[in-house]
C-alpha cells in the first residue's frame, strides 16, 4: 500500500438528473411544393425499379414476393422513426447510418453559413410491394395536402418527408463498395490465379428465424450457382449480426470482378461483402540481428489471471515467459506453428508481464491467459506472418474464445472466469473505421457489457509512405523544428487514409494509439532517419474520432520510435518509407530464435499493438492497487459491477495532452481553424498521455479521489469533494482533473447505438473554471468523459464548503433495461512544492464525512 493511496469518497446523494438544452435547427429546408417538384420523379423511379426487381426475380422464383432494402436520406435526424417503420406491415427496420459531409445545396443549407457541410441520416428499411405502395400512397397524400393528418403512429412519416434528400434502392455498389472486397480479391488473384476466393457475407439480421433461414438459404443457393459453397455460418442477434464464410472459384471471382451485376451481388438479403484474412499483427522486424537477454531470477506469478490476451501463439518456455503463461489452445493452433513463426504472442506477452525490458520493471505477480486466434499463413520467408485463420468467420471465433473464458465450452468449465482485462492488439487493415460500426466491434461492445471486461484494442498501424510533397534537396535545407512541421502536415493531409483499423472505433473498449517514445538510445544506420525528435504522435498510429465523433483513440502511450528510411539523391521526392529494424530504437521484447534451444533472445519493435499491451499491464496494476483499495477503505463493499469502469477510469485519468498540444498547435494552427484545433488535436492525441503514477498513489500537493454507483434513466448521483481551506484566499494555479467511465449497453441496429448516456457537470465551478484540453462536446459522445479545469484567482474557502460533481444518466438509443454502473475519478491538486496539504485535508474530511453518514445509517 503506497503512503497516501487513492481514497473513497462517501456515498454519493441521489438526484433527478439534469434536462437537456435543445438548441433551435438551423438547416433550411425546401418548401413543401419544392419537395413534390424534387422528391416526386424520384418516387417514380423507385417505383419502376421495384416492378423490374420483381419481374426479374419472378422468372427466377416463382411465385416469390420480392423484398428490398430502401435507403431513405435525411439532412438531418428524426427521432423515433423506428417506431413509424414498424407500423406499416411489410417494412422492417434494417438500421440507420450517420452521415456527414454532405455537401449543401440550394435546397439543404446551414441558414448562417451557406457553405457548412451538413449531416443527416441514412434510414435502412426492408420493403416489399405492399408495403412500398403504402408508404407512396402517405407521401402521395402529403404531397396534395401538407395539412393532413398522419394515422396514429405514423406522423414521424411527415418529418421525414420534410427533410428528405433522396431515397433509393441498397444496390450493388453499397454492399462492394466500402468494404473495398473487389480490390483485394484482384490483389489474391494476382498473387495466385487458381486459388478459390473465400470471403465474409454480412446479411440483413432479420427479425424473425425464419426468415433469417429463408436469406441463408437463398445466398446459399446463389454460391452454389457459381461453383462455390459456403463453410461457416454465424448469428448473434445481440449484435445485429448474420454472417456467412464463403469460397467461390477464381473464374466466378474474376468474372464478377469484370462485371460485379450479377445474381449474387444483387441479392436482396445481403447488407455487405468483406474479405476476409485481412485481420493480422502488421509488419514485423526484419532488419539486424537478434539480441540476448539474460533474464533475472524473480518470484513466479501466483493466484488467478486478471489479463488475457488473444494474439498469436507465444513461445511460452521463452526464459522471460517460462511458467508466466497460460495457454488455452483449444482449436491446436499450435499444430501448423514452428518454433520462430511465434513472433507477436511472444512480444505482447513480453510488454504485458515485464513492460518495455528497457526499463528493467518488476513482471506481473499474477499469470496471464492467453488464447491463439491467429495462424501463420503460407509464405516462402520465415517467419511467417500471422493472421486469423480464413477458414472461421473472425466474429464467430472471438465470441467463441470469450465465451469460453467465462461461461465454458461444451463439456469444459469456464477457463478463465477471474479476468477482468482483455487484450486486443490486432485490427483489420482492409476496415478503415468511416460511419458505421463494424460487427467485430459491435461484438467487443456486446461482449464487455455481457461479462464486465474491459478490452484494451490498439487503434493501428499505417506504415504507408509518407509523401512531404517536395524535392529530397528542399527537404534536407530545412531546419529539424520545419522537418517535423512538414512531416506532421503530411500525415494530417493524408488522415482518411489513416484511420483506425476495426476495431478500434470500440465505444467500450479503451483504443490505444502510439507514442513516438521509447526509453533507448537512437542507433546509427545508414539510410534511416527519425523523423521527429520531440515526443509526439507515432507518424504510424491511426487517426481519429470515432463513432459519432467521439473521442477515439481513447490516449496514447509509448509504442516505440519509428525510423524511416531516408531519400537518396537530390531532384528524388522526399517520401518516406518505415523501416522493420530489430534493433533500437523501439520497445525491448522477448522473441523467438530460429536456433533450436535459444531462449533468450529479445528483439526492438514499435506500433499500437505494443502500446496497447502496456496499457493492458497498466490496467492489471490498477486492478490490484482497486483491490487494496477497497480492502483498506470499504472491505464491506464488493467491487464486481464496479470493477471495470473503475479501472477504464483509472486509466484515463492520468492523461493529459501535455506540451504535445502546443506543438501541434502551433504547427497546424491558422486564422482560419481556430474553432476546430481541439478536434484536431484530439483525433491523434485522443486524451492524451497517462502517467500511471497519478492513479496508484498521490502526493502532498494532489488528492486522487475514486467513486462509483449505478444509475437508471433520469436519476443522478452527487458527489462532494471537500476543499481544503488551506486553498483560499491564494494565487497559485490550481488543477482539478474529472474522469467518468461506464460501459454502456448496445442498440445494434440504430444509428445513435449507445444505450446510456452519462455525463458530469461540476456544480459550481469558481475554483477551477477555465476548461483545458478536449473539446467539451466531444468528450461527452463515448463512455469516457475526461476533462481538466484549471484556475487561479483567490477565493475564499472556509471549513466545511466542498465541489460538487454530478453524474446524470439518460436513455440515449434506447430504454436503458437494468442499473448502468460507473466508474469516476477525480483529481485536485497544486504544483508540487507548494506548502499547501491538500492530501491531508481532503482525508480528514472524507473520513469525517464518512462517520457521520454511518451513524446516521445506524
Amino acid at each position: 500500500m503506497p503512503d497516501r493511496p487513492l481514497l473513497l469518497f462517501p456515498t454519493p446523494e441521489t438526484a433527478d438528473r439534469t434536462k437537456g438544452r435543445g438548441f433551435p435547427g438551423r438547416v433550411h429546408r425546401p418548401t413543401h411544393n419544392r419537395q413534390g417538384q424534387r422528391l416526386s420523379p424520384i418516387f417514380t423511379q423507385l417505383q419502376a425499379a421495384f416492378n423490374a426487381r420483381r419481374v426479374e426475380l419472378q422468372q427466377t422464383t416463382a411465385g416469390v414476393d420480392p423484398e428490398q432494402v430502401l435507403v431513405i436520406e435525411t439532412i438531418g435526424n428524426v427521432e423515433n422513426f423506428a417506431n413509424a417503420v414498424k407500423r406499416i406491415e411489410g417494412l422492417e427496420w434494417m438500421g440507420e447510418i450517420e452521415t456527414e459531409e454532405i455537401a449543401p445545396d440550394a435546397d439543404f443549407y446551414d441558414r448562417k453559413d451557406k457553405t457548412k457541410e451538413l449531416s443527416g441520416r441514412l434510414y435502412l428499411v426492408m420493403t416489399n410491394q405492399r408495403a412500398l405502395t403504402e408508404m407512396l400512397s402517405l407521401w402521395q397524400h402529403y404531397q396534395n395536402d401538407p395539412d393532413m393528418k398522419f394515422e396514429r403512429g405514423l406522423t414521424k412519416f411527415r418529418d421525414v418527408f420534410l427533410c428528405l434528400k433522396d431515397i433509393r434502392r441498397w444496390g450493388v455498389q453499397d454492399r462492394i463498395e466500402e468494404t473495398g472486397v473487389l480490390d483485394v480479391w484482384r490483389e489474391d488473384l494476382e498473387h495466385d490465379g487458381n486459388q478459390p476466393i473465400r470471403f465474409e457475407v454480412e446479411l440483413w439480421s432479420r427479425g424473425s428465424d425464419e426468415k433469417r433461414q429463408a436469406a441463408q438459404v437463398q445466398v446459399s443457393d446463389l454460391i452454389r450457382q457459381l461453383g462455390g459453397a459456403v463453410l461457416d455460418s454465424c448469428i448473434i442477434l445481440d449484435i445485429a449480426y448474420h454472417g456467412l464464410l464463403a469460397e467461390v472459384p477464381a473464374n466466378a471471382a474474376q468474372q464478377i470482378i469484370e462485371h460485379p451485376d450479377v445474381d449474387l451481388i444483387k441479392c436482396e438479403s445481403i447488407m455487405f461483402f468483406r474479405p476476409v484474412g485481412q485481420m493480422a499483427t502488421g509488419k514485423e522486424p526484419v532488419e539486424g540481428e537478434l539480441l540476448d537477454h539474460e533474464a533475472e531470477e524473480t518470484d513466479l506469478p501466483s493466484g488467478d489471471p486478471i489479463v488475457a490476451v488473444l494474439d498469436g501463439l507465444p513461445l511460452a518456455n521463452h526464459n522471460l515467459l517460462a511458467n508466466r503463461l497460460i495457454i488455452d489452445d483449444p482449436d491446436d493452433y499450435a499444430s501448423e506453428y514452428t518454433v520462430a513463426d511465434r513472433i507477436h504472442g511472444t512480444a505482447m506477452s513480453s510488454l504485458i508481464v515485464h513492460g518495455d525490458l528497457s526499463d528493467e520493471n518488476p513482471p506481473l505477480a499474477r499469470p496471464i491467459y492467453v488464447r491463439p486466434i491467429m495462424k501463420p499463413i503460407h509464405w516462402i520467408r520465415s517467419p511467417r506472418p500471422e493472421q486469423i485463420p480464413g477458414n472461421v468467420l473472425m466474429v464467430d471465433l472471438i465470441h467463441r474464445a470469450v465465451r469460453r473464458m467465462f461461461e465454458g465450452e461444451g463439456t469444459a468449465g469456464a477457463s478463465a472466469p477471474t479476468v477482468r482485462i482483455i487484450n486486443f492488439s490486432i485490427g483489420d487493415s482492409s476496415r478503415l473505421f468511416t460511419q458505421t460500426m463494424s460487427p467485430l466491434a459491435r461484438l467487443l461492445d456486446w461482449l464487455s457489457v455481457k461479462y464486465r471486461v474491459l478490452i484494451v484494442i490498439s487503434a493501428g498501424n499505417h506504415e504507408r509512405d509518407i509523401d512531404t510533397g517536395i524535392s529530397n534537396e528542399e527537404f534536407n535545407a530545412l531546419s529539424d523544428n520545419e522537418k517535423e512541421a512538414l512531416v506532421i502536415k503530411a500525415l494530417y493531409d493524408d488522415a482518411r487514409h489513416r484511420k483506425l483499423l476495426a476495431p478500434a472505433e470500440s465505444i467500450n473498449g479503451i483504443t490505444v494509439g502510439a507514442l513516438h517514445h521509447d526509453p533507448t538510445a537512437v542507433s546509427h544506420i545508414d539510410n534511416a532517419v527519425n523523423l521527429f525528435e520531440n515526443i509526439l504522435p507515432s507518424p504510424i498510429s491511426a487517426f481519429g474520432s470515432g463513432y459519432r465523433r467521439a473521442i477515439k483513440p481513447d490516449l496514447l502511450f509509448n509504442g516505440g520510435r519509428v525510423l524511416f528510411t531516408k531519400p537518396l539523391g537530390t531532384s528524388t521526392d522526399a517520401r518516406f518509407e518505415a523501416r522493420r529494424l530489430r534493433i533500437a530504437p523501439g520497445n525491448k521484447v522477448a522473441t523467438p530464435s530460429a536456433a533450436a534451444g535459444d531462449l533468450n533472445k529479445v528483439v526492438y519493435c514499435c506500433g499500437t499493438s505494443n502500446a496497447a499491451a502496456l496499457i493492458s499491464r497498466m490496467a492489471a496494476k490498477c486492478h490490484d492497487s482497486l483491490v487494496e483499495i477497497f480492502e483498506e477503505q470499504a472491505p464491506d463493499i464488493e467491487l464486481g459491477s464496479y470493477v471495470t469502469p473503475l479501472l477504464k477510469a483509472m486509466i484515463v485519468h492520468g492523461c493529459s495532452w501535455g506540451e504535445i498540444s502546443a506543438r501541434l498547435q502551433e504547427i497546424l494552427q491558422t486564422q482560419d481553424n481556430g474553432r476546430h484545433i481541439r478536434n484536431w488535436i484530439s483525433q491523434w492525441l485522443g486524451y492524451g498521455v497517462p502517467d500511471s503514477a497519478r492513479v496508484l498513489d498521490c502526493t502532498e500537493q494532489r488528492a486522487t479521489l475514486l467513486g462509483f454507483g449505478q444509475l437508471n434513466d433520469g436519476e443522478a448521483h452527487l458527489f462532494n469533494l471537500p476543499l481544503p481551506p488551506s486553498l483560499g484566499a491564494r494565487l497559485d494555479k490550481r488543477r482539478l482533473t474529472v474522469t467518468l467511465a461506464w460501459l454502456s449497453p448496445l442498440a445494434a441496429s440504430t444509428q445513435r447505438y449507445r444505450t446510456a448516456s452519462l455525463w458530469f457537470e461540476i456544480e459550481d465551478g469558481t475554483l477551477t473554471p477555465n476548461r483545458q484540453e478536449a473539446e467539451w462536446r466531444a468528450v461527452r459522445r463515448g463512455t469516457v468523459q475526461h476533462e481538466v479545469f484549471e484556475g487561479e484567482s483567490a477565493i475564499p474557502i472556509y471549513d466545511g464548503d466542498s465541489l460538487t460533481i454530478k453524474v446524470n444518466c439518460r436513455k440515449d438509443a434506447a430504454k436503458i433495461q437494468v442499473p448502468v454502473a460507473y466508474g469516476l475519478a477525480v483529481s485536485l491538486e497544486v504544483a508540487e512544492g507548494l506548502n499547501v496539504a491538500i492530501y491531508n485535508e481532503i482525508r480528514t474530511r472524507i473520513a469525517s464525512a464518512v462517520e457521520i453518514r454511518m451513524r446516521e445509517g445506524r
